[in-house]
């Protein structure tokens, strides 16, 4: 009456299928993570660098604030500003912990101006 063919093989192989779709579901929101604060950083970079041009006639300090200004709006921290001409030149950056204990940044850089042509 007893079972003695079966010794609970079926079971770790189930958990190990199981932790491999765990891993790789980390693994892909961590990407995701990743890709999504890509993301934000250029658009806060890009917002920051529109508004810039908006004041750039009023000189950097002005120009800069408000591109520092908008990048925190958007979720960013503005890392350089610079006036060129009336070119605005904006990097942003955005934090990032796509798991927990690794905490990275995601930075991207824009530039807006007048229309030449």
């Amino acid at each position: 009456m007893g079972r003695t063919g079966e010794r609970g093989g079926a079971t770790v192989c189930l958990l190990a299928v199981g932790l491999a779709f765990v891993m790789v579901g980390l693994f892909g929101a961590a990407v995701g993570a990743a890709r999504t604060a890509r993301q934000q950083a250029r658009v806060a970079a890009d917002f920051g660098a529109l508004a810039g041009a908006g004041e750039a006639l009023l000189g950097e300090p002005a120009a800069c604030g408000r591109a520092a200004e908008i990048t925190a709006a958007n979720g960013g921290r503005l890392l350089a500003c610079r006036l060129d001409g009336l070119d605005v030149l904006v990097t942003a950056e955005v934090a990032v912990t796509p798991l927990p204990g690794l905490a990275r940044v995601a930075a991207a850089s824009a530039r807006a101006g007048p229309v030449r042509g």
